[in-house]
Parts: C-alpha cells; structure tokens; sequence
C-alpha cells in the first residue's frame, strides 16, 4: 500500500478537525493526538496571539505567557504575514465571548 501523501494527511486531519462537535470532543483528540507538551505549545501560540492583539510588549507578554521572544516574534509574522488563521480564531472567539457577556 503506498503511503498518503502530506496533503492527504492534511486534509484528513482538518476533516477530523471539522467533524468534533463540543469543547469535550476537541480536548479528547487533541490529548490522543499530541503530546501535552504539544497542546500547551499551541494554546499558549493562541494567547500569545490574543494579547499581541491586545498591544501588549513582547516582554509582557513573554512574563504573562511564558513563551519565549522568538516563539512571540513567529505568531506575531504568522498575524501579520500569514493565512488569516489566527484572526480568524480569534475574531471568533471574541464574539462568541460577547454573545456570553
């Protein structure tokens, strides 16, 4: 059988992704798929994405989060360079917390 390639991983992964109904759902594949290293990594590449956001200084947000300067420095090209999936993570989550307020 020959291997898939990466873009069929990839699309087999957002299909995974796209299928999980709720928060529980979510928790529960990322904690089979990754590492808890890796899903700390990555909820904390959204918070450094959030507070970049806010305005916050490199520094504060290295004090704030943890993370190093260069990891900041990545999320906030990925902002500004990149394909929008930051913002749009973000914008989201920002109306689904005023549609909770």
């Amino acid at each position: 059988m020959r291997a898939k390639s990466n873009e069929q991983q990839l699309s087999l992964l957002v299909k995974a992704l796209l299928s999980l109904e709720n928060e529980e759902e979510a928790k529960n594949l990322l904690a089979d798929l990754c590492t808890i290293r890796e899903v700390q990594d990555l909820g904390q590449r959204i918070e450094v994405a959030r507070l970049l956001r806010s305005a916050m200084t490199y520094n504060d947000i290295a004090e704030a989060t943890g993370a190093s300067t260069a990891t900041i420095s990545r999320v906030n090209r990925c902002l500004l360079y990149g394909s929008g999936g930051y913002r749009t993570v973000l914008e989201r989550l920002e109306e689904s917390e005023k549609d909770h307020d």
